[in-house]
């Protein structure tokens, strides 16, 4: 029987997800990555933008595609809505820094209102639990330029300001749209400074 209970919770750890999102609740790692904003590059830092207030950190799988595109204009749109919440927003994926200064700056995307950050390695995104997605050999871009990267599933996270993460979207779980995950943030930063303004 014992031998039994062995195997059915081995089997249990082997079929668990190597991978698992960081859920609300939970404590969000710090990091600092290269970023650009309106085209300019610069040193993004968690740390200091939550002594401002909560973070919206938006995982995308690349810069120039179809849903990563529509995600990016909506939260440009809705930038000024963010602000009066107090929140921050910072999109994280693997591309380059230098994809990531056409992509901020393109009127059609971040137009030069959210900075996105270059996570490469992919180290952020692990260390979110986020799974990597391997690119198919051949994609091109929406403007027909190669992608040279792996994918990070596309994956929100509201960060407040001690670290903990008030909500999270994920396009895998959830089927939460790309334009979605801006509103559903929208909301969760508003109930955070409705929260804030009660306690005063």
């Amino acid at each position: 029987m014992k031998r039994f209970l062995a195997g059915v919770l081995l089997w249990g750890v082997i079929t668990l997800p190597a991978f698992a999102a960081l859920k609300p609740g939970e404590k969000a790692p710090d990091f600092s990555a290269k970023a650009s904003l309106a085209g300019k590059e610069f040193s993004f830092s968690l740390n200091a933008a939550l002594k401002k207030g909560p973070v919206v950190v938006y995982f995308y799988p690349s810069a120039f595609t179809g849903g990563c595109n529509i995600e990016a204009h909506t939260f440009a749109e809705n930038k000024e809505k963010f602000d009066a919440a107090g929140a921050s927003i910072i999109g994280v994926s693997s591309d380059s820094i230098a994809r990531l200064n056409a992509f901020s700056a393109d009127p059609q995307y971040c137009a030069g209102k959210i900075a996105v950050a270059s996570d490469a390695s992919g180290a952020i995104a692990q260390s979110y639990g986020l799974k990597k997605m391997d690119r198919r050999a051949g994609m091109k871009d929406t403007r027909g330029e190669d992608i040279d990267h792996d994918f990070t599933e596309r994956t929100t996270f509201v960060i407040t300001p001690d670290y903990h993460v008030a909500a999270m979207f994920s396009t895998a779980d959830d089927k939460v749209s790309p334009a979605e995950h801006v509103e559903k943030s929208l909301a969760a930063v508003k109930l955070l400074a409705s929260a804030k303004s009660t306690k005063r």
